[in-house]
């Protein structure tokens, strides 16, 4: 008999919610448990509760700390490491209801939503009152402000704005025992004592549920230029990047890099993308820089280009006429869907110091491909800010296989100073490579602050921090 199964939570929780915001049976089977997720058809949780109001969630999770019973928290589930995927002894909590933009302020350059609310629905509400908010990701029509703070969400453009984390001047969250943690300032400068708000960004959940943020608005860029380019040779690379740097300034907005591989798999049918540059070239950058000067702004970077060919930088290029062209080049960079011709595969997202990205990827398609001679190692990411995206196939395979791949992929980055997770999270994926990025002092640390604030072990129980090994 598990806990949700006597009546007393449920009654409290029929109390708290109205009928249709507390889902059991096949109205939970019928959710998704995580994007991608290949498991049991569905979401497999005991139940999923719903509120509408930061109130209600208090509420819930009062009710579930007085019971002992495990809440996993889920928001647009686009995540990629199974934080979300929830037993048959947890309770789904869903801000799917909280999706209000409720202040959009031009003078403190400030937008206050609850976390329900979509990325997309947030970048709207900014572009209307005529700025931008910064983060972007491919997920922006499903993914929410409450699982981008939670994960400290990151994407395309971190190499001008930063992540999720600089875009949060406040935000409200509550702990497992009900317990309300409310600071919606919108101010930039804050140093009295701790900043709060800090222990629930990047947490992916497990140290409170956020319910309401304040999010920072920047100026609305007024001109874009993008153009994509065919490196000769991976120390060229290197050498653009400080060309854009150097020349773009605050306007480089973007730098992905495109290895052959994936270049490749986008342009060759039964991909839609045409290739703009002859494939085989050893990598391709989409480059774009982000300004409110349209004239100015387009001559310095057709400036940066010109150079870095007549230097030997770049073997070829094209450059972006119309808003259409460059929606073209960013539509290669996201068809991540093609991925599935090798399927079944796995993703990775890592990060380390740029000055060992060609060698530490070199050691990892090595380490695959002679173990499996035919399997594919495509890579691609935001290489601007470090952050390298892998998805390796090499056919069926049970967990046996799944642990070669993911060491071939983890353990190098112990050598260059990496991060196992540069922007997805640790979920239950990535648990066992923990130690490879953090010491036993940071995870002991970790799990302080967990016990301090959630004793019971409630929220996202599991997720992000390995089990103590048994030390007698």
């Amino acid at each position: 008999m598990t806990l949700l199964d006597t009546p007393t939570l449920l009654e409290t929780l029929s109390r708290i919610l109205r009928p249709e915001d507390l889902l059991q049976g096949d109205a939970v089977r019928a959710r998704s448990a995580a994007w991608g997720w290949t498991g049991a058809d569905g979401c497999q949780a005991l139940a999923v509760a719903r509120p509408r109001t930061t109130e209600q969630v208090a509420a819930v999770l009062r009710a579930c700390h007085e019971q002992d019973q495990p809440v996993v928290t889920h928001g647009g589930v686009t995540g990629l490491v199974k934080g979300s995927v929830a037993s048959t002894s947890e309770l789904v909590l869903s801000l799917d209801r909280m999706t209000e933009i409720e202040e959009v302020d031009p003078l403190e350059r400030a937008m206050t939503v609850q976390a329900g609310a979509t990325l997309e629905s947030v970048q709207q509400a900014a572009r209307t009152a005529g700025f931008c908010y910064a983060v972007d990701l491919g997920a922006r029509g499903q993914c929410t402000i409450g699982g981008n703070i939670a994960t400290n969400a990151g994407g395309n453009n971190v190499i001008r704005w930063g992540m999720t984390r600089q875009q949060v001047l406040g935000l409200e969250a509550v702990l497992a025992d009900g317990t309300v943690i409310s600071d919606l300032s919108t101010m930039l400068k804050n140093n009295a004592g701790y900043d709060l708000k800090q222990l629930f960004i990047g947490t992916e959940g497990t140290l409170g549920v956020v319910t309401r943020a304040v999010l920072r608005m920047h100026t609305l860029p007024t001109s874009f230029n993008t153009a994509l380019l065919a490196l000769p040779d991976y120390a060229s690379m290197h050498r653009v990047l400080r060309v854009a740097q150097q020349r773009l300034g605050a306007d480089l907005a973007a730098f992905e890099v495109l290895w052959d591989d994936f270049y490749r798999l986008v342009t060759t049918p039964p991909a839609q993308g045409q290739p703009p540059l002859d494939q085989g070239f050893p990598l391709y950058v989409l480059v774009e820089a982000q300004g409110t000067s349209a004239d100015r702004d387009g001559e310095i970077f057709r400036d940066a280009i010109l150079h870095c060919m007549d230097e030997g930088l770049v073997a070829d290029s094209v450059v972006a006429m119309s808003s259409n062209d460059r929606q073209r080049l960013w539509d290669l960079r996201d068809d991540v869907e093609q991925l599935a011709r090798i399927a079944p595969f796995r993703t990775f997202d890592v990060s380390l110091p740029l000055r060992s990205t060609e060698e530490y990827v070199e050691r990892v398609t090595r380490r695959i491909r002679s173990r499996w001679p035919e399997g594919h190692v495509v890579t691609f990411g935001h290489l601007g800010d470090g952050n390298i995206h892998f998805a390796i196939g090499v056919g069926e395979g049970g967990p046996k296989i799944v642990e070669a791949i993911e060491a071939a992929v983890y353990e190098p980055l112990a050598d260059y100073g990496g991060s196992v997770s540069a922007e997805h999270g640790v979920g239950t994926e990535k648990q066992p490579y923990l130690h490879l990025t953090r010491d036993a002092a940071q995870i002991e640390l970790m799990r302080t602050l967990k016990g301090a604030l959630d004793p019971k072990n409630l929220l996202n129980p599991g997720r992000v921090l390995p089990p103590r090994l048994d030390r007698g």
